[in-house]
């Protein structure tokens, strides 16, 4: 069996990825009261029967872009952990890591939600527990005190208020942060 597309297959990818594409536009530009199956067509170009094909909904729409980029977030995140050889180093690499893709997708990263728990993170940071690197926490404590502040900066800079300067707080929360469980 060829492991080609077939012409109809492609067609309804990239239909797929033009409905997805213009979902995050019209969700940056007009927010979630602006966010219609007209506004999405029209910016598509794409048909209501089409939308509907691939998702279902308006709601399935939605859904899968919020997969699409907390997927990419997670895909990140797993990259800058497997890149760190420490507790602290992971720590570090989790929070800058998370501040950045916010600062450079910051339309995508008002779809994420409230609390991204990090899969990869549970599995990097247990043997990290068991060795004596970091406090012997429960692990959703470990999670909440790494995330909880990050998490935070970063809603309140996507929340338009302009006092969050995302670089200074990835320079200053990870050192605040290793502080809180350093053994």
């Amino acid at each position: 069996m060829s492991t080609k597309q077939r012409p109809k297959q492609q067609r309804g990818e990239v239909t797929a990825e033009l409905l997805l594409d213009a979902a995050l536009r019209v969700y940056a530009a007009e927010g979630e009261q602006g966010f219609t199956v007209n506004a999405v067509t029209k910016a598509s170009g794409v048909s209501l029967g089409s939308l509907y094909h691939h998702f279902g909904s308006l709601d399935g729409l939605l859904s899968a872009l919020a997969q699409r980029w907390l997927d990419r977030l997670l895909d990140e995140l797993a990259t800058a952990l497997a890149g760190s050889r420490t507790a602290r180093t992971g720590i570090r690499a989790i929070v800058r890591t998370y501040l950045a893709f916010v600062r450079d997708h910051r339309d995508a990263a008002r779809l994420l939600p409230r609390e991204a728990g990090l899969p990869a993170f549970a599995h990097w940071i247990q043997p990290r527990i068991e060795a004596g690197e970091l406090a012997p926490l429960p692990l959703p404590l470990v999670e909440s005190l790494v995330l909880g502040p990050v998490i935070g900066v970063a809603r309140r800079s996507l929340s338009g208020v302009d006092d969050v300067d995302l670089d200074e707080a990835a320079r200053l929360l990870p050192d605040r942060i290793w502080r809180s469980l350093s053994p």
